[in-house]
């Protein structure tokens, strides 16, 4: 990993490239993000930074992460990510991470958390179909349908789509183009959509897939 950033999710909204096509974007509050700990090979076995986002009062912070903070001369931050970058040694703990660490052009994978959608059948977990309500098939037309064979196995086989919490988890949009980069407002614009609602915390850094 290159580069790598913290930020949060403003909304959606739609841009003009030169030829004035619209393209769709997601605005992203990214950073300033502040350097709070480096880990080393001789202390902890591998290379890192460990990144603050977002201000927290003092009194909000219990008294093991108020030490660690106070060791790095930090203040408080909401959220802590690590990032393993390529060249962690010209990075140094109270460096300022800004959202020009990216420029216009670049490939990126957006890491959030989907919204949750609570307790979902399986036509909206999987998209499923339905069966016809007509000709007797009575009031079954969004049920999940037949569960398996009969005697033998004598049970439901492991991975069967049912029904159940849907959404609230970790999602990686991957191959995602940095449109604008605004420095002095620490936005950037990327093009198309973005796990998680509106204020929600997503990760950007380096696409793995794409050079």
């Amino acid at each position: 990993m290159k580069k790598g950033i913290i930020g949060k999710k403003i909304g959606m909204t739609q841009v003009f490239d030169e030829k004035g096509k619209v393209i769709p974007v997601t605005v992203i509050e990214a950073g300033p993000c502040v350097v709070v700990q480096k880990k080393t090979v001789e202390n902890d076995g591998y290379n890192a930074v460990q990144v603050g986002f977002s201000d927290l009062k003092a009194n909000k912070v219990n008294k093991p992460l108020k030490g660690h903070f106070a060791k790095a001369d930090v203040a408080a931050k909401r959220f802590l990510k690590e990032f393993r970058l390529e060249d962690c040694d010209s990075v140094n703990v109270g460096d300022i991470i800004k959202a020009d660490t990216f420029a216009d052009g670049d490939i990126v994978d957006v890491c959030g958390t989907s919204k949750g959608k609570g307790y979902a059948g399986t036509i909206k977990r999987y998209n499923g179909h339905r069966l016809k309500e007509t000709h007797g098939s009575g009031p079954v037309a969004r049920h999940a349908g037949s569960m398996g064979a009969c005697s033998d196995p004598s049970r439901i086989y492991k991975g069967k789509k049912m029904p159940g919490h849907l959404g609230a988890e970790t999602v990686t949009v991957q191959n995602l183009e940095v449109v604008k980069v605004d420095a002095e407002n620490n936005l950037i614009a990327l093009k198309g959509a973005v796990p998680g609602p509106k204020g929600g915390v997503v990760v950007i850094s380096n696409s793995v897939k794409k050079a």
